[in-house]
């Protein structure tokens, strides 16, 4: 009995190990873009790259043989890569949050209504501000933030007067989701030809307004909100297991996890989006993917759905740069194409009833 124990705990190490090296093959595949899109098409080697970063960040200044292509690299390009890596990463988290308490793997920050509202906050800071406040980010960040943060208030407030159920929050937030929709589109039918341009372009989401403050800010909220779900892993585990009436007798209150669950992946998506549009995809095919390939231990698939969520939204943004070159195609146009195929394989590679 006792080498039986120990057989199956050496076959759970190896196991463990198996999926951890997936995991890193992902980070290294998306480092590898990484550094891809950091030194293409410029007169830099990757190392003379690197040194540029580290005289920056050091000196705060470019004192190469090559300053303009420096510049491009350090003010430009790391910028919008380490963007694209941390939405990907938040976008997915955040997916991979509310499946994870709603127990419906086709919830996504998209179709609970946040990305909707924080489009209308937008389109009605661009529409209706005046033309100081039209061309000032910080107003339509705050108006999009605000906004998505109000949608899911909306949410909790009248799921709690029925109780806050899976059903209840993903009803009203698909609910939700059309209203916000419908009033963006009425302010675009009244919205003057230029600040139309504005709307529709925010809504496409694009890293094109990538700076080291959106990087900074993103990187702060999502680090402090990653160590915080950390803690919850195994209660999603749980909540994976069974209805709130089995979780309940295990001593997890179903409800208060979801509501804190829910809040900090709005929060995660509300500050992404704020800076880079709507971006919807990624919050729903990434978890998929992360859990086809290590399960539904969220012990893995937490770390795996932040690795392929960076993957994909750079990639997408690096053939949506290369794709139609010199036009740069919106990484939320690009990632679609990109995932829709591989949603499907995914759902026609899997078990019945697995998805």
């Amino acid at each position: 009995m006792k080498g039986r124990i120990i057989l199956i705990e050496d076959e759970y190490r190896k196991y463990n190990k198996k999926l951890k090296y997936k995991i890193a093959i992902i980070m290294l595949v998306t480092l590898f873009i990484a550094l891809f899109c950091l030194v293409f098409g410029t007169d830099l080697e990757f190392l003379s790259a690197i040194e540029a970063i580290g005289r920056y960040v050091v000196a705060n200044e470019f004192t190469g043989d090559n300053i303009a292509a420096e510049k491009v690299i350090v003010l430009l390009r790391l910028p919008r890569i380490c963007l694209a890596i941390l939405s990907g990463m938040g976008l997915a988290i955040a997916g991979l949050m509310m499946q994870a308490v709603t127990r419906n793997f086709l919830v996504s920050p998209f179709t609970l209504g946040v990305s909707s509202a924080a489009a209308f906050g937008a389109s009605l800071c661009i529409v209706f501000g005046s033309s100081t406040i039209f061309f000032d980010d910080i107003f339509i960040i705050g108006s999009a933030f605000i906004s998505a943060m109000l949608s899911m208030v909306v949410v909790f407030c009248v799921a709690k007067r029925v109780g806050i159920t899976a059903n209840s929050v993903i009803l009203i937030g698909i609910a939700l989701n059309y209203f916000f929709a419908a009033l963006t589109a009425s302010l675009q039918f009244f919205a003057q030809e230029n600040k139309l341009a504005a709307v529709v372009q925010w809504t496409f989401g694009t890293f094109n307004r990538a700076n080291w403050e959106a990087v900074g800010i993103i990187g702060i909220v999502l680090l402090i909100c990653c160590l915080f779900s950390i803690r919850l892993l195994l209660k999603w585990n749980v909540m994976a297991s069974g209805d709130d009436e089995l979780v309940k007798s295990l001593g997890i209150n179903p409800e208060n996890l979801r509501g804190i669950t829910m809040f900090v992946a709005v929060l995660i998506t509300a500050t992404i989006i704020s800076f880079t549009g709507v971006i919807g995809f990624v919050g729903l095919i990434a978890p998929h993917m992360a859990r086809f390939i290590v399960g539904d231990n969220y012990k893995f698939l937490f770390l795996m759905t932040a690795a392929v969520g960076a993957c994909l939204l750079l990639l997408s943004d690096t053939f949506g740069k290369f794709i139609l070159y010199p036009v740069n195609v919106p990484v939320g146009i690009v990632v679609s194409f990109i995932g829709v195929p591989i949603f499907i394989h995914l759902i026609l590679s899997s078990k019945k009833g697995q998805l």
